[in-house]
C-alpha cells in the first residue's frame, strides 16, 4: 500500500474502559510509522478520558447517545463524512461502525475480526483477521495490532503505557493526603467492581485483607469505587472497620489513573481499573474468575494474577447459579481464598520500592 506522507486516520472502538486502554500499542505504532499523521479515535464520551492521557492522539470524535435527538446525530454523520480521513481501522466489526466507516468515503478501511464474517464486507477494502484457533491464546492487544498489517505498518513495540497529566496528579496527592494519614507510606487502592455481579470476590473478604494489611504490613489501604460500586463499598467498610479510607466519589478517569500512580498496588478483579492502572506503571493484583486470562490479563510483566483451577466440578460454589462456559455468569472467583490473595498482595508490596520522600 503506498504511504502518504500526513495522512487522515481514524480508529474506533467505541468501548469498553479496559479496550480503549489497550489500543495504546495501536496509536503508538501508527505514530512511529507515519509522525506526521493526524490520528483521530471514535469512542463513547464516558472513555474519552483515557485519549487525553496518550500523546500519540490528536483528536476524539465522540458517539452521540443512542436517545441524542436529531442535531446531535446530523453533526456526528457530518463529521464523519467531511473529516478527510486517508485510512479507518473499525476495531468493533459491528453493523453500526461498518456504516460508519463507509462513510467516511476513506481510500482505505480495515475491519478487524474473529470467528465471525464481517459486517457488510463490501464497505471495506480490507480484512484483519484473526485465525479463531490464535484468538483465544494470546493478549487482545496482539489482535488490535493485527489491524495495522494492512496499512503496511510494522509493529516495533506492544507496549502498553499513558501518562498521567500533572494537573491530575497534583489533584490525585491533595485527595490521598485527605484520605490517608500518612500518604508517604506505600499505598495498597482497592477497586472492588466488575461489569458483572457474578465476577465479584465477596466483601466479607476484601474487609479481610484490609484488616490483615493493617495488622502485619506498614502500608496504607485505601478503597475506591463510584456509582457502580456504591452498595458493595458499605458492606466491605463494615467488615474492614471505619478506619478505612474510602474514596465513595465518582472521578474522571484521568484522575483515577493519577490516583493509581501514585499507589504501590491495585487490588481489583478483572476490569477496566486494572487496565488503567497497569498502563500507568501500577503493579496489579487482579482477581479473575473463569474470563480468559491469556487474552485479558493485566499488560506488563509486573502483575500478578489470581485464578482459580477449572474446570471446578466438585469444588463449584453455586451450582443451582452458574451458567457453565458463560465467565459472566459465573461465581468462580469466589474459590479464591483470603489467604491466598493476601499472600500475593504481600509479594507484590514487597516487590514494589517505596515512594518517593
Amino acid at each position: 500500500m503506498a504511504h502518504a506522507a500526513a495522512p487522515n486516520i481514524l480508529v474506533i472502538r467505541r468501548r469498553y474502559l479496559g479496550d480503549v486502554v489497550l489500543l495504546a500499542p495501536v496509536f503508538r505504532n501508527l505514530r512511529r510509522h507515519w509522525p506526521a499523521a493526524r490520528i483521530t479515535a471514535l469512542v463513547e464520551p464516558a472513555f474519552a478520558g483515557v485519549l487525553a492521557l496518550n500523546p500519540d492522539v490528536d483528536a476524539t470524535l465522540l458517539l452521540p447517545a443512542k436517545r441524542a435527538g436529531v442535531a446531535p446525530w446530523f453533526r456526528f454523520l457530518r463529521a464523519l463524512r467531511s473529516g478527510g480521513f486517508t485510512h479507518v481501522l473499525d476495531l468493533d466489526n459491528a453493523p453500526k461502525t461498518a456504516l460508519f466507516t463507509r462513510l467516511t468515503g476513506a481510500p482505505c478501511r480495515v475491519a478487524l475480526l474473529h470467528e465471525m464474517p464481517p459486517r457488510y464486507p463490501r464497505f471495506y477494502t480490507h480484512l484483519a483477521i484473526d485465525p479463531p484457533e490464535e484468538h483465544e491464546r494470546a493478549s487482545i492487544v496482539r489482535y488490535y495490532l493485527r489491524a495495522l498489517a494492512p496499512l503496511g505498518v510494522p509493529v516495533v513495540t506492544d507496549d502498553v503505557r499513558l501518562t498521567p497529566r500533572a494537573a491530575d496528579l497534583a489533584a490525585a496527592r491533595a485527595l490521598l493526603e485527605s484520605k490517608i494519614q500518612n500518604p508517604k507510606s506505600k499505598i495498597l487502592l482497592i477497586h472492588p467492581g466488575s461489569r458483572s455481579p457474578f465476577r465479584l470476590w465477596p466483601a466479607e473478604r476484601f474487609g479481610e485483607i484490609y484488616r490483615r494489611v493493617a495488622a502485619e504490613l506498614d502500608t496504607s489501604v485505601l478503597l475506591i469505587g463510584g456509582p457502580a460500586e456504591a452498595a458493595f463499598l458499605p458492606a466491605i467498610r463494615t467488615h474492614a472497620g471505619e478506619s478505612l479510607a474510602v474514596i465513595d466519589q465518582p472521578l474522571p478517569v484521568p484522575q483515577f489513573a493519577a490516583l493509581a500512580a501514585q499507589c504501590a498496588t491495585l487490588l481489583c478483579h478483572d476490569s477496566g481499573p486494572m487496565h488503567l492502572a497497569a498502563a500507568v506503571g501500577t503493579p496489579v493484583v487482579a482477581l479473575f474468575g473463569s474470563q480468559n486470562v491469556a487474552l485479558w490479563r493485566p499488560h506488563g510483566e509486573r502483575h500478578r494474577v489470581l485464578q482459580a483451577p477449572a474446570p471446578c466440578g466438585a469444588a463449584c460454589v453455586a451450582p443451582a447459579e452458574c451458567t457453565p462456559g458463560d465467565s459472566y455468569r459465573s461465581y468462580c472467583v469466589r474459590r479464591l481464598s483470603v489467604d491466598e490473595v493476601f499472600a500475593a498482595v504481600r509479594a507484590q508490596l514487597a516487590a514494589t520500592p517505596p515512594p518517593r520522600p
